[in-house]
């Protein structure tokens, strides 16, 4: 145990064993949805919801155990949403392709990523990255993962003229979340460690004595798994035709995953003094092998989870905090019908708390210098309002290069500065967003 403490960092990281296992079981009680909701997007591409749920759990636990184990964050990983409707509505419903097909695009866009990571060039992305937009993708995400808690408690819907609106506060599952966002952000205040997750247990059985939600059985997914593992179709997937959807799975991924680890890393306190994040090789490569694990067990692309700040606020600083994620994933597939009692309700106070908690990351931003204020703010704004990391931290990079050419500054930036900014201007042209 003591060898163990010692290469995860325990005494450095000031952490323990049992934070640690409290952080995972956060972690993982806040995206255990994906087990649910990502099946059933897929089923409309035509694959069988059992076997995606199957898939699911497997991508997740290995990509989180790795993750934990080589890179050692707490960081864990699952098949991304968005990229999984992009997948279904995007390739396979709006472009006519089987979904073998799909999955072989996607294993294409994990080996590209590999490729990428090994020469370093996604090493040299992270480092042209401006400081300033660190800091801002960890207030964006944090307002982004505030909204998607806000929206699953019920306390924000759809308008069609204003887009968004008040929810109904009269609703049972609306007020239940309020009441165990009361409760959790009380716990938080008065220092209690395990202030989310007694959140999320008190807030669910809450929901199971109000009828709200209820304990229902079922056959494991586990035997289903072979209607979907190495079912890809990499030969299809090298038609020059489907070279702009292999780009769209690598290009989101990689600004996903590079939004989310600046901002987990920088909410953990694991960024040197000097803008560095150690052991980055470890994880983009750890990621990039979780893209093409997921695509072989027959999901759509493996991505960082924000929800993993939620681990942090419980106290999770090492790798040990996704390793414990990536174990209850792997055991879902054993009890993953039961995990739907678990109502939404219950995990968006944790989401909404973990958003207020990244806000004191707008402190460390010049906002007295334009040159800084402007990007950052930019960067900030889009995340949620466009509902995409990749494209907040694009418009804000690449505003960002802009205000540094037209203010006399362009001799400062490097040159690999402006052919990541000319990618993103394409991209943006020709892609429009994802």
């Amino acid at each position: 145990m003591k060898t163990l403490e010692t290469y995860f960092e325990f005494a450095k990281l000031n952490t323990s064993w049992r934070q640690e296992a409290i952080a995972g079981l956060t972690t993982f009680l806040t995206m255990a949805y994906i087990i649910f909701v990502n099946p059933s997007i897929l089923a409309e591409a035509g694959m069988p919801p059992a076997a995606v749920t199957a898939a699911t759990c497997v991508s997740a636990g290995l990509a989180s155990i790795l993750m934990g184990a080589v890179a050692r964050y707490p960081i864990a990983m699952a098949p991304g949403m968005g990229l999984n409707a992009y997948f279904t509505y995007g390739v396979v419903q709006g472009m006519g392709i089987p979904w073998q097909t799909a999955l072989g695009a996607v294993f294409l866009s994990g080996v590209l990523f590999l490729f990428l990571t090994l020469f370093g060039v996604r090493r040299w992305i992270v480092e042209s990255i401006p400081r300033p937009l660190y800091s801002a993708t960890a207030v964006g995400i944090g307002l982004f993962i505030a909204l998607i808690g806000m929206k699953n408690a019920g306390l924000v819907i759809a308008h069609p003229a204003t887009f968004v609106t008040l929810g109904n506060l009269r609703a049972p599952t609306t007020l239940l979340a309020l009441a165990g966002l009361i409760l959790t952000a009380a716990l938080l205040v008065r220092g209690v460690r395990a202030a989310i997750l007694i959140g999320v247990a008190a807030t669910t059985a809450a929901a199971l004595a109000m009828g709200l939600t209820k304990i229902s059985g079922g056959a494991s997914p586990l035997a289903a798994l072979s209607q979907t593992a190495f079912r890809l179709d990499i030969p299809a997937a090298f038609q020059l035709g489907l070279a702009e959807i292999v780009f769209a799975f690598l290009f989101v991924d990689l600004f996903d995953n590079l939004g989310t680890l600046m901002a987990v890393a920088n909410r953990a306190g694991l960024i040197e003094k000097n803008g560095q994040i150690p052991r980055i090789e470890r994880i983009l490569a750890a990621d990039s092998v979780a893209t093409i694990t997921g695509s072989l067990a027959g999901t759509s692309t493996v991505v960082s989870y924000i929800e993993s700040a939620a681990g942090v606020a419980a106290g999770g600083r090492s790798g040990v905090t996704a390793i414990v994620t990536g174990l209850l994933f792997l055991a879902a597939l054993f009890f993953a019908p039961f995990l739907g009692v678990i109502p939404a309700a219950a995990t968006a106070p944790a989401l909404i708390l973990t958003g207020a908690l990244m806000m004191a990351h707008a402190t460390e931003i010049e906002w007295t210098d334009p040159r800084n204020a402007f990007p950052a703010f930019l960067t900030i704004i889009a995340i949620p309002m466009t509902f995409s990391i990749a494209n907040g931290l694009s418009l804000g990079f690449l505003s960002y290069t802009l205000i540094q050419v037209l203010t006399g500054r362009a001799s400062g930036v490097s040159p690999f500065v402006y052919l990541l900014s000319a990618v993103l201007l394409l991209r943006f042209l020709y892609l429009g967003s994802a």
